[in-house]
């Protein structure tokens, strides 16, 4: 990771054309060769990019740069398009390398996998009398989160998701469709569980007599029990 604080300005050519006048700001050379220019606000999201497959060179400037007082340029341009980004150095503040090594990546509290099994250990969640008949249910096009028997010993079929949208109802719809097919199973109704659920998504489950279910990690964890309370 090469860091580096510059004033600077920075054109973007190709399917679109963009210009970054100039200031002081933070440029990033990642290991995979993108690039990215940040100012101090914006949250998170760069002014401008390139993204990976692409090379850059550090090239001198032309007389009209050295006389607008460029001291160095960087050519960055995409393996693939015509994208080229031209980043021109007035000033470096600073301009250090790092070996991040290999980043683990991001190990998300509250993700699918961890819901599923929570969920699982509490299946009253979805309602007294629920009980648990396994967890990945497999059928022709791929396994159903969690299947169970609600209180009047019916099949449900439940999908869980971090954020629940329509693709995860259309998702859960084809399960429903094969599994209902089987007269050995059906009827076979659905539950759609998320911790949070889209609008839409609720909207298209409701028309389609799925019943979402929104799920607080927190609960489900035991941290609000009131088993663990001194009180």
């Amino acid at each position: 990771m090469r860091v580096v604080i510059a004033k600077c300005s920075v054109d973007y050519d190709g399917r679109l054309t963009a210009h970054l006048p100039l200031a002081t700001r933070l440029l990033m050379v990642k290991a995979d060769g993108s690039v990215l220019i940040h100012s101090d606000g914006g949250s998170y999201k760069p002014l401008n990019w390139m993204s990976p497959p692409c090379a850059m060179a550090e090239v001198e400037p032309d007389e009209s740069e050295v006389a607008d007082g460029v001291t160095a340029v960087w050519v960055v341009q995409h393996a693939k398009s015509e994208d080229r980004l031209r980043v021109r150095l007035h000033e470096v503040h600073s301009d250090t390398s790092h070996d991040l090594g290999v980043d683990p990546g991001l190990v998300k509290d509250g993700v699918e996998a961890h819901l599923q099994r929570l969920l699982a250990e509490h299946i009253t969640t979805l309602g007294d009398g629920y009980t648990l008949t396994r967890r990945e249910f497999m059928t022709p096009i791929g396994p159903v989160d969690i299947l169970c028997k609600d209180a009047a010993g019916a099949t449900v079929a439940v999908e869980i998701k971090r954020r629940g949208d329509i693709d995860g109802v259309e998702q859960l719809t084809r399960y429903l469709e094969l599994m209902n097919r089987d007269t050995h199973l059906a009827p076979v109704t659905g539950v759609f569980a998320a911790q949070q659920i889209k609008p839409q998504a609720r909207t298209l489950a409701e028309d389609r007599g799925i019943r979402c279910v929104v799920l607080d990690y927190d609960d489900l964890k035991g941290i609000d029990n009131s088993e663990h309370r001194l009180f």
